[in-house]
């Protein structure tokens, strides 16, 4: 079965997201040695979880994880299988951050019992969701077995506080100790409940964000062994089955000064949505597709940020974008007017490219970008300001 919705995983640093995530689907998603080392999250974690609930039992106990009901014993069944990007909480990781967020169907915002609210990334990474109008919103209190009952439900009121006038307003707040497990039905109660399959349209043609790509070979495989470049991501429209040709844009990088890019064409070769095999995949959940391109370019993420879809069908790679903006009032930092010649970095799906600002009209930025993106009219673009010697989330724009 393939994951039917992404949501994605947001919250501060250290609020317990990557924990969350392990109660739900059994994945540790910090898998990176800087990521152990440092204990965060700096890339995008995967991982899947079916929804199974008991046809015996009732209410938030009839739902679970497990093949057989941990309250009566009976055989449960899968209602609903989903993906979760696992998102950085890290200041400067917000473009990794806004990158999980442009994929996904919905949200978990995670908000730690133990610490003031807002801090600063729960405030930055609601406003992602503001910016990408995403509404389909669950918070969870987390750590609420290292305070008190009275600390708990005074941080409940903050919360609640933090979210009038947002889309998170109604949201449900399901308070959590993580690390034990608690609450983990209720948590997979509200997303049955809160977070449904939207339509999908698989007559569309193929469009296809990369999150992440691999080089899953390991040192000295025999060269008659070598598995071709693996990407991972989802599919935003139309489908995708093993032996079709596919276009990747912008592609590799041929002058990097005149930011020249040369298209990639290749076949897919294999599918897998959940670590299971498929012959065909569409929108909806993450997957990852062998191709038989060279292993080296997808090595590091190295093709993080293209545009897939069936050669021929895919826009033309830009170097400049005119974006209708708007900026965002943030009590944490001065937001001054926009200015000819200042810098950005612009996230649109999950590209992330560097620019100037070459021209400014009638709320209009003309910016030229030093590395092309791939990006349809309409689409939304997160724009990041320079602050001190920070990149800080300042506003966002729809591609003219």
């Amino acid at each position: 079965m393939q994951p039917e919705i992404n949501i994605v995983m947001l919250g501060h640093v250290d609020h317990g997201k990557t924990s969350i995530t392990k109660a739900l689907s059994g994945v540790w998603t910090d898998t990176h040695s800087e990521e152990i080392k440092r204990g965060i999250t700096i890339k995008i974690g995967y991982a899947d979880v079916e929804i199974r609930k008991c046809p015996k039992c009732s209410g938030t106990q009839a739902f679970g994880t497990k093949e057989v009901c941990a309250h009566c014993g009976a055989k449960t069944e899968v209602v609903r299988k989903f993906s979760i990007l696992d998102a950085p909480g890290h200041e400067t990781l917000m473009t990794t951050a806004i990158a999980a967020s442009s994929i996904t169907d919905g949200a978990i915002l995670v908000i730690a019992a133990n610490e003031e609210c807002p801090q600063p990334q729960t405030l930055e990474h609601l406003m992602v969701l503001e910016i990408l109008g995403i509404d389909k919103i669950i918070v969870v209190q987390n750590k609420v077995d290292v305070v008190s009952p009275e600390k708990a439900k005074e941080n409940y009121e903050k919360i609640r506080e933090f979210l009038k006038g947002t889309r998170a307003e109604n949201a449900p707040i399901i308070p959590m100790a993580a690390n034990y497990g608690i609450n983990v039905d209720a948590l997979l109660e509200a997303i049955y409940t809160n977070i449904p399959v939207p339509q999908r349209n698989s007559k569309l043609p193929l469009r296809m964000y990369i999150a992440r790509s691999f080089d899953v070979n390991k040192p000295g495989s025999e060269l008659t062994r070598l598995v071709g470049a693996v990407v991972g991501g989802s599919i935003i429209q139309g489908e995708i089955a093993v032996g079709d040709e596919i276009e990747v844009s912008p592609g590799i990088i041929i002058d990097p000064k005149k930011g020249v890019y040369e298209r990639l064409y290749t076949t897919v070769t294999d599918i897998r949505c959940g670590g299971e095999k498929v012959e065909r995949a569409g929108p909806g959940g993450l997957l990852a597709i062998s191709t038989l391109l060279d292993p080296s370019l997808a090595k590091s993420d190295g093709l993080v940020g293209q545009f897939v879809g069936k050669p021929g069908t895919l826009p033309q790679p830009v170097n400049e974008l005119h974006l209708e903006y708007e900026l965002i009032e943030r009590a944490d930092m001065q937001m001054p007017l926009l200015q000819l010649g200042e810098p950005m970095v612009l996230s649109v799906g999950t590209a992330v490219s560097v620019g100037v600002i070459k021209n400014l009209k009638k709320g209009v930025a003309t910016v030229s970008l030093k590395r092309p993106i791939v990006a349809e009219k309409g689409s939304k673009a997160a724009i990041s300001r320079r602050s001190g010697n920070r990149w800080r989330l300042g506003g966002f724009g729809i591609i003219k």
